[in-house]
């Protein structure tokens, strides 16, 4: 007999017929009504058994968590709470689970005993909600760059170069770390490692997709980075995916384009195929909200957000202008601010960013043209010596959640910056060579992927929006 999922039969019509169907007991109420879910869907369907006929042995092992198979006629509710229920000609203990040692319980868990079980958080509505969410805004990511022509690469999850400069990489050895073998000066010898070399886990894969945009033209790149960073924020992990597309003579304005019209297609996706787990997030976020102080409360609920990104041109301005405005702000006037701005070249904060967005233009925001000294070493220098022609989009809730600029094409210019900061040329003479050989104007972006489920879903923090998170000093399951 054909399998159904629980989404199938609530959106089918099969009533006065025999369906079957497999599942994990959510309730059993009145040794009668058994709540099922197989995590198609976040509504559960009711089954009714009569317990007159049914085996006392099998009533005493349908538990919370169990796994069951049922074979029955799906039939109208008589009962408020549901369309349609399966009286139950069959059932089939699958799995049993010992209510007693179950650790999710039918009532409300904080997040952080959920997140001390992360391997069963997901059975919880509100998890499986977020998952289906995550997956939903995987599918759009694909399916919007091959709609337009993009090539999926593969980039390097092992790496001997640090794109972003900052130094924060996971090493990746076979050494033996207690005696690895030494050079004459008494370093380490990584010519005996595996790679032959020192190697470290990705912190991006820009600059390897950079060198296929400049063949085959549009590119991107979707796939985990790391960064050993000791954050314990609730806005930092050690382990995350980013989306990193890369655009042959693309310039900055042509690369802002691509940021807005991006999110706002994934975000659209996610508001037409996922209406009842937003629907249900955005009540969780309202009572979230709720419980905050009146200055902290978003005065959005969270389908309003989303709506918000949809309905708005994002705000385009220079770093410098955001810098003027921020320096008189009353915030900043008043000394509200934790990062007081007081003069040009610092580097905008959480507050910062999100005053732009959602006190002083209220529509999402995207910066450019920053001061080169805060900005990484690839970024294309503009006309003036001290900014690039980098850009940040910043969203209300997050701040920013794209990073990305106008690549420096010019093989002297980009010598003389790597001179300056020091990076050697011989680690990435095959990234110079794409200056050598045929340059060209190029321009990209990076998306942290958990940062735009975070927002998409109003999960307060990113541990919640990944299956299995890997912070400080936790790496569990």
């Amino acid at each position: 007999m054909h399998k159904y999922s629980v989404l199938e039969l609530l959106n089918s019509d099969k009533l006065g017929t025999e369906v079957h169907i497999k599942g994990w007991v959510r309730t059993f109420r009145s040794n009668r009504f058994i709540a099922l879910n197989d995590g198609s869907t976040l509504h559960n369907i009711q089954c009714v058994v009569d317990f007159e006929k049914m085996d006392e042995t099998i009533l005493k092992r349908i538990t919370i968590s169990a796994a069951l198979a049922i074979t029955g006629t799906l039939v109208e509710s008589q009962g408020s709470g549901q369309n349609m229920e399966i009286q139950v000609s069959k059932l089939e203990i699958l799995g049993d689970s010992n209510p007693e040692e179950y650790p999710i319980q039918p009532k409300k868990h904080s997040f952080e005993f959920l997140r001390e079980n992360a391997h069963l958080r997901v059975r919880t509505n509100t998890f499986s909600a977020v998952m289906r969410v995550r997956s939903a805004l995987a599918f759009a990511i694909h399916q919007y760059f091959n709609q337009r022509g993009f090539f999926y690469v593969n980039t390097p999850i092992i790496t001997g170069s640090d794109a972003e400069g900052a130094g924060e990489m996971f090493r990746v050895s076979s050494l033996d770390a207690l005696h690895p073998p030494k050079t004459e000066d008494g370093k380490i010898d990584y010519k005996q490692d595996f790679f032959g070399r020192e190697t470290n886990l990705t912190v991006s894969g820009q600059l390897e997709a950079e060198t296929f945009a400049m063949s085959l033209g549009k590119v991107y790149t979707f796939g985990p980075t790391f960064r050993a960073e000791n954050s314990n924020t609730a806005r930092h992990l050690a382990e995350f995916w980013m989306i990193e597309p890369e655009v042959a003579f693309n310039d900055l304005d042509a690369n802002m384009d691509l940021a807005e019209d991006f999110i706002k297609n994934v975000v659209k996706y996610v508001l037409s195929h996922c209406q009842a787990d937003l629907t249900f997030l955005d009540e969780r976020f309202k009572q979230e909200e709720a419980q905050k102080p009146q200055a902290q409360r978003s005065e959005l609920g969270l389908i309003e957000k989303l709506n918000f990104v949809l309905e708005n041109h994002f705000k385009r301005l220079t770093y410098t202008e955001a810098i003027d405005i921020l320096k008189n702000s009353k915030p900043n006037q008043k000394k509200q601010f934790q990062y007081p701005v007081n003069e040009w070249g610092v580097d905008l904060q959480s507050e910062h960013e999100r005053f732009l967005v959602e006190k002083h233009f209220k529509c999402p925001v995207i910066l450019f043209d920053y001061p080169a000294k805060i900005k990484a070493f690839y970024m294309r220098l503009n006309e003036d010596g001290k900014t690039v022609r980098a850009m940040d989009v910043l969203f209300p809730g997050i701040g920013e959640i794209v990073g990305g600029s106008q690549r420096e094409e010019r093989l002297d210019v980009l010598l003389e910056k790597m001179k300056v900061l020091g990076i050697p040329e011989e680690d990435l003479w095959w990234y110079l060579d794409t200056r050598r050989f045929g340059t060209a104007v190029h321009s990209g972006f990076g998306l942290g992927f958990e940062r735009l489920v975070q927002f998409v879903t109003g999960m307060g923090n990113i541990r919640d929006v990944i299956p299995f998170p890997r912070t400080p000093q936790s790496a569990e399951f």
